[in-house]
């Protein structure tokens, strides 16, 4: 069998981001589908956000994260992309291992911008979903794209036992 991985779909060509754009990855199209199966990942879109949608950006609220409308402060996704991504744990339970887009406010793992309520940069932290599989899945092996290209893409092949080219 060959092993589940767990892909952003913008990653796998499919125009869901924000801006109604594709960040196709030939490293997953070219090599990963041949050795193990992908089932796409939306947040975004299976919270009902649509294509295209206000940006997002994740901004520290007390002790929350929370997912804002960067243009309308007043816009907050983060009941619904939460709501999303535990709605989906019978899919994620049976993953081997998840891709993420990095930067995300969703899917960025540790390479989310994070924000004051007044707009300014505090660092970087794990979206939403990135977040909600790191601590509701601790086994699963989790990546961006980022880390993917850092080292990430010979660990990922080496943990589920497939070739890298």
């Amino acid at each position: 069998m060959k092993p589940r991985i767990g892909v952003s779909a913008c990653l796998l060509g499919e125009a869901v981001r924000y801006d109604g754009t594709a960040k196709p990855n030939q490293w997953i199209l070219k090599v990963l589908s041949g050795r193990a199966e992908l089932v796409p990942l939306c947040p975004e879109v299976g919270a009902g956000l649509g294509v295209p949608r206000p940006p997002v950006h994740l901004v520290q609220v007390g002790n929350d994260i929370r997912a804002l409308g960067v243009e309308d402060p007043a816009l907050d996704v983060t009941v619904p992309l939460r709501s999303w991504s535990m709605e989906m744990s019978p899919v994620l339970s049976t993953l081997d291992a998840v891709i993420l887009k990095s930067r995300s406010p969703s899917c960025g793992v540790g390479s989310a911008p994070l924000h004051t309520p007044g707009g300014e940069p505090l660092g970087m932290t794990s979206g939403l979903f990135a977040r909600y599989l790191s601590e509701s899945f601790p086994g699963l092996l989790v990546l961006d794209d980022q880390l993917l290209e850092e080292g990430g893409r010979e660990r990922l092949c080496r943990s589920l036992g497939i070739r890298d080219s």
